[in-house]
């Protein structure tokens, strides 16, 4: 049985364990450009190789010892095992860039005209917002900062740094957009209650201006910035919500009507605020106009909280999917999707449920030092019918640590079978001197007996298969190489 490790990363908080180096490790980590003679490959064979986005690959070799030794390879060009092929349109750009700007798997993803609406959009919006800053100095000077006769040197300066200010936030919505996108899919209630929270903290720094007037464009910047971040959040989980209730395709007619509640709400939420303000005590009293600023602005979360809890999404996500599992496991019956979503915690983080299951797990993270030829052999073997890889970890006399890892050709039904699995090992929990692998052979075979019903139960309570949407993690890929031995 593997020993205890410390686990971190996704189940902890800070770097994932896997990226962090151990200091002892039979492991073997021969250089890249090292090379093998004859009489070396017949002693070192490889078992498998794990595929990493950056071209990057760990081959796993087995030596005449019955050692384990990992070789780090570098490829200038990314195999098409782990993403699809780009067009030659795009495949100039760079990764980086092409990840950060356009949706995860495009081209496949997104309809045929999509490239180009957007380079058609960019520089549209590029001149609205030059226009933008014209009319703000305008605005400034018809409110007394400079003039049209006079020097207009002052109400440039105050131009300038009103757009820096909102240079600044918009570059919150860049950051969002372009590194979080695609957050909002799996889970937008949960991104929709947390753009308001994000949003309020920007507020915050909004009223403290007139305590520091030195520091307002610092200040208004973070503000700014804040909810940027905030509305980064808000608007494509908006999207997803509005999806949602588009069930005859009127997706454009659901925004309108949305739009038709947000203006009405906003031109009363406006004629109160002027008569809040008008109150006596408001203007005279920062400390009273901020106490009232909290009571409003904890009634908006309330609002919203409940607002978001009575949606009822068909779609199964990671949160949805442990819920369904759970009960098929411990009960034997799957809720419908309205139970689902009211037992569903919106606010709640991945890495805060039981059991604690990490997605993505290098084999080398699951060996956990104690790499041999008949363990790894015996680990692949046992998986040789699924997409995937589990490893358990005891921690303690109860605590457990789940670490999965996807192969060629995993999908949403894959991860589903993973988390029926891990939660099976959860409800059947290990004792101290149980076997590991005589555990995760049970596992296996109650997967085998129990996931069919499963799926018929969740087709009998409503839920739709092609409506699984769980994400396969895109690094690493594992990839079986030594197919003689039957894994």
């Amino acid at each position: 049985m593997l020993p205890a490790a410390a686990v971190g990363g996704p189940l902890h908080g800070g770097a994932p364990p896997w990226r962090i180096p151990r200091k002892h490790s039979c492991l073997a980590l021969p250089p890249a450009s090292s090379s093998t003679g004859p009489g070396d490959s017949e002693k070192a064979r490889s078992v498998l190789v794990e595929r990493y986005r950056d071209g990057v690959a760990k081959r796993y070799l087995l030596d005449g010892d019955s050692k384990l030794q990992v070789q780090l390879e570098k490829h200038e060009a990314s195999t098409s095992t782990l993403e699809d092929e780009q067009p030659s349109s795009s495949s100039s750009v760079p990764r980086a860039i092409r990840d950060f700007v356009l949706p995860a798997g495009f081209p496949e993803s997104v309809s045929d005209d999509y490239l180009q609406y957007m380079l058609l959009q960019f520089p549209t919006n590029v001149t609205g917002w030059i226009c933008h800053t014209l009319v703000t100095s305008s605005l400034l000077k018809a409110v007394g900062v400079g003039s049209f006769t006079g020097t207009s040197a002052a109400a440039s300066a105050a131009a300038i740094r009103w757009v820096s200010k909102d240079g600044i936030g918009a570059f919150g919505r860049l950051l969002i957009g372009g590194r979080f996108g695609t957050l909002f899919d799996d889970d937008p209630k949960k991104w929709r209650m947390y753009a308001d929270f994000i949003g309020s903290a920007g507020s915050i720094f909004d009223l403290t201006t007139p305590l520091y007037p030195g520091y307002f464009l610092p200040l208004a910047s973070l503000g700014n910035l804040a909810k940027a971040v905030g509305r980064g959040f808000r608007d494509p989980s908006n999207r997803v919500i509005q999806n949602h209730f588009a069930k005859s395709g009127n997706l454009g007619e659901i925004a309108a009507k949305e739009e038709v509640w947000e203006v009405g709400a906003q031109l009363l939420g406006l004629s109160i605020g002027v008569l809040i303000l008008d109150a006596p005590g408001i203007q005279s009293s920062y400390s009273t106009l901020t106490l009232t600023w909290l009571g409003v602005r904890l009634l908006h979360l309330w609002f919203r909280y409940q607002s978001l809890i009575v949606l009822k999404f068909r779609t199964v996500n990671l949160k949805r999917a442990r819920i369904l599992v759970r009960s098929h496991v411990a009960h034997h019956t799957v809720p419908g999707y309205v139970a689902c979503n009211e037992r569903e915690n919106i606010l709640t983080w991945e890495r805060f449920l039981q059991p604690r299951i990490s997605f993505g797990v290098p084999m080398e993270r699951m060996l956990g030092g104690e790499e041999s030829t008949d363990m790894v052999n015996k680990l692949l073997k046992l998986y040789k019918n699924e997409k995937y890889v589990l490893y358990v970890e005891q921690l303690g006399s109860t605590d457990q640590a789940f670490f999965v890892t996807f192969k060629e050709a995993a999908t949403s039904m894959s991860v589903l079978r993973s988390l029926w699995q891990a939660h099976w090992l959860h409800e059947n929990q290990l004792k101290q001197d149980d076997i590991i692998f005589a555990s995760l052979e049970k596992s296996l075979a109650a997967l085998e007996d129990g996931f069919t019903d499963f799926i018929e139960q969740m087709e009998g309570a409503g839920w739709d298969q092609s409506q699984i949407f769980l994400k396969v993690p895109k690094e690493p890929v594992l990839v079986l190489e030594h197919l003689d031995q039957e894994v």
